[in-house]
């Protein structure tokens, strides 16, 4: 059995490294509530670049997105259709995109790629014409996406 961190354990106190505060000490960056906040490269108003101290989504909760992902196993669906797909899984999407995807998106695009992966691997199973070739599934899932750009939560972020 787990134990419980103690508040010692949990409590530490962390540098807000940016681009003004250059010093070093042992800890630059926390994780609360799913959110790394760490120094990132960020553009400002007027285009111009700066390091700043953000929140992100962190790794473990990256992990757990693309381990869920991976517990859907689309690709083994060769029965269902695309949109019997999106209905099944864009309600869980959408509630990642909306926590997640307030604070920089494009942090989860790694992730939400793996959908456009296992989407790829589902159309190989589903029609023999696909069979070995991987190149021309996943431009037949571009085409997909031009035509029926709302069908997958996802599409809104990420072009698969």
């Amino acid at each position: 059995m787990r134990r419980a961190a103690t508040a010692p354990d949990k409590t530490r106190i962390v540098y807000c490294k940016d681009g003004k505060r250059r010093g070093s000490y042992d800890h630059t960056s926390f994780t609360f509530l799913g959110y790394e906040f760490r120094v990132r490269k960020v553009r400002a108003r007027h285009g111009e670049y700066f390091f700043g101290f953000n929140p992100a989504v962190s790794d473990e909760a990256a992990k757990r997105i693309r381990a869920q992902i991976r517990s859907w196993r689309l690709h083994l669906r060769s029965a269902w259709t695309l949109s019997e797909l999106a209905r099944e899984i864009n309600l869980v999407v959408r509630g990642w995109i909306n926590y997640y995807g307030r604070f920089r998106p494009s942090a989860l695009y790694p992730s939400l790629n793996r959908i456009n992966d296992y989407l790829v691997r589902w159309i190989v199973q589903k029609y023999k014409r696909y069979r070995g070739k991987w190149k021309r599934a996943r431009e037949a899932l571009r085409k997909t996406e031009k035509l029926y750009p709302l069908l997958f939560a996802h599409w809104k972020l990420v072009k698969p």
